[in-house]
């Protein structure tokens, strides 16, 4: 059953509302990376171990990692970015492609100078993570996915009608517009910046199962039971890290599942005190002796 253009729209509000709800000021050092084309803002939170968080689609730091940044920036340097065209990153005539997403991440990286980190990203954020783990594995030590997929085919069926009838008019007058206005260099383009956004996730799109087998850094995905994401697909992505063996009889892969249960894609945001300490526990995970 395909979703009202009414339903839909209400559930833009609701994350935009959501999102808004949650932000807050957050000290950081605060900069502009030119990285292909871009002046990519970016924060630095605390010190440590690098972290890059990565924001969902049509999602700023200050609406998507607000709460996130505080917990993880006690004991990590965190680098929170904003991609093409999101919040005080300006759009560019440029595809709108989970390549050149992920090849922005790996610039800033060289930007900062920063030789490895980990990864979390949210929905288009996550999928990004995983394709800096393909397409520049040297730069990524772990990878935190939080409701992402590895083709356009790991979503469900409605989730995939939801994009084709998505418009910018659903938008019209939701906080996620009025913090694009707030944030963009360029306030009057909301709507272009929508569309674009949407072309996106329009396209068909396939990272390949065989190049995620192949990646070195372990992987964290984070799910909930109706996030729109198939649960063949979301057990296929942990077999391909190694995932699917009985751990008391051999050894396990450092990489890791967790579903949550009565959660969507929208309400895995707000379910950042489980999520926050299982993300933690991963990334301070030891190599397992075999």
């Amino acid at each position: 059953m395909k979703p009202s253009s009414k339903r839909l729209k209400a559930v833009m509000v609701l994350l935009g509302l959501f999102s808004f709800a949650q932000s807050q000021a957050q000290q950081a050092n605060t900069g502009y990376a030119p990285v292909n084309g871009l002046k990519m803002y970016y924060e630095i939170h605390g010190t440590g171990e690098p972290i890059v968080l990565l924001h969902g689609s049509f999602m700023t730091i200050t609406n998507n990692w607000a709460d996130v940044i505080p917990q993880l920036a006690k004991h990590r340097q965190v680098i929170a970015i904003e991609m093409q065209g999101h919040g005080r990153t300006a759009d560019i005539d440029r595809d709108f492609s989970y390549e050149n997403l992920a090849d922005d991440v790996a610039a800033l990286l060289d930007y900062l100078k920063i030789k490895q980190a980990d990864l979390l990203g949210y929905s288009l954020g996550g999928g990004v993570a995983m394709l800096v783990a393909i397409r520049h594995p040297e730069k990524v030590r772990k990878v935190v996915s939080i409701s992402a997929v590895i083709r356009d085919d790991g979503w469900t069926q409605d989730t995939v009608a939801a994009f084709h009838q998505m418009n910018p008019g659903m938008f019209k007058g939701s906080p996620m517009e009025t913090e694009y206005k707030k944030l963009s260099p360029t306030p009057d383009r909301f709507e272009a910046f929508v569309k674009h956004v949407i072309q996106m996730n329009l396209k068909p799109y396939d990272f390949g199962a065989a190049k995620l087998k192949a990646t070195q850094a372990p992987m964290f995905f984070i799910h909930g039971d109706a996030d729109g994401v198939r649960l063949d697909h979301i057990a296929e992505m942990f077999r391909l890290k190694g995932g699917d063996v009985h751990g008391d009889l051999q050894p396990r892969s450092a990489s890791r599942l967790a579903i949550l249960p009565n959660t969507t894609h929208i309400t895995l945001m707000q379910r950042l005190d489980i999520i926050v300490p299982m993300v933690n526990d991963f990334l301070d995970a030891q190599p397992q002796v075999r």
